[in-house]
C-alpha cells in the first residue's frame, strides 16, 4: 500500500472484551459473544481485501473449558450456529477455514459444524482463516514433541517442532493484537509469536473494526524487526 503502510503476510489477534461489553449495556454474556463473532466477521473480511494471507484469532481456549457450563455451552451454541451460517460468505470471498485445537472435546453437532465449514471452504485460495477453539500454546507444543516421538525421533530441531504445530506449512505471524485492555498473551500461539510485533489496544472487541485494525497496522508499520539482530543487519 502507498504512504508506507506494509501489510502483514499473517495477522494474529486474541479477541478479549466480548463479555465487558455485553455487561456495559446490561445484557447477557451471550450477547456479546455473538457481537464478537460478527467483529470477527467484518475484520476478516477487511483482512481479505487487504491482501492478509492469514488470519488466525483466539476464539476459545483451553482453560476456557474452566468457565460455567452455562457460558461454555451459549459459546458451543454459538460456534455451531455461527461457523455454519458463515459458509456462504467464505465461498463469496474465497476464504479458506481451519481449527486449531483440540476439535475431539468438542460435541458430535458442534464437530460436524465445524469440520462441513472446514470441507467447504478447502479448495479456496484467499484469505487463510484459522480459528484456535480449544488451544492453547504449550499444549500446542506438547503435542508436537509427542507427535515427533511417536514419530521415532529422539532429537528434535527448531524445525521440526515448527513442522508439527498446529500452524505447520504457515508464516509466523508478524502482527499480534490483543484487544480489552490487557496486556498478556494468555497462552496463544506461544511458539509461534516468539518475534511478533505485539499491539495492545482497550477497544473491546466488538467494537474493533476496519479503523481501529488500520490503526495497528500502521503502528506495525513504524516497527523495526530485527529478530535479535541490529538494525543495520535488519535490513540486509
Amino acid at each position: 500500500m502507498s504512504d508506507g503502510i506494509k501489510i502483514p503476510r499473517h495477522i494474529a489477534i486474541i479477541m478479549d472484551g466480548n463479555r465487558r461489553w455485553a455487561k456495559q449495556r446490561l445484557m447477557p454474556t451471550g450477547y456479546g459473544h455473538k457481537k464478537g463473532f460478527d467483529s470477527f466477521v467484518s475484520i476478516a473480511d477487511v483482512c481479505g481485501k487487504l491482501g492478509v494471507e492469514y488470519l488466525t484469532v483466539y476464539a476459545f481456549s483451553t482453560e476456557n473449558w474452566s468457565r460455567s457450563a452455562e457460558e461454555v455451552d451459549t459459546l458451543m451454541g454459538i460456534i455451531k450456529n455461527s461457523v455454519s451460517s458463515y459458509i456462504p460468505r467464505l465461498a463469496e470471498k474465497n476464504m479458506r477455514l481451519r481449527v486449531l485445537g483440540e476439535m475431539h472435546r468438542f460435541d458430535t453437532e458442534t464437530r460436524k459444524a465445524l469440520e462441513d465449514s472446514i470441507s467447504s471452504s478447502e479448495n479456496n485460495t484467499g484469505l487463510n482463516v484459522n480459528i484456535c477453539l480449544s488451544y492453547g500454546g504449550r499444549a500446542d507444543i506438547t503435542k508436537a514433541v509427542n507427535d515427533l516421538i511417536a514419530s521415532g525421533k529422539t532429537a528434535v530441531t527448531e524445525a521440526d517442532i515448527t513442522n508439527a504445530l498446529y500452524t505447520s506449512g504457515m508464516p509466523e505471524p508478524e502482527l499480534m493484537i490483543r484487544t480489552g485492555g490487557e496486556i498478556r498473551i494468555s497462552n496463544f500461539l506461544l511458539w509461534q509469536c516468539a518475534y511478533s510485533e505485539m499491539y495492545f489496544t482497550p477497544v473491546l472487541w466488538p467494537d474493533f473494526g476496519e479503523e481501529q485494525l488500520m490503526d495497528a497496522i500502521k503502528w506495525y508499520s513504524g516497527r523495526q524487526r530485527r529478530f535479535g539482530g541490529t538494525e543495520g543487519e535488519a535490513k540486509k
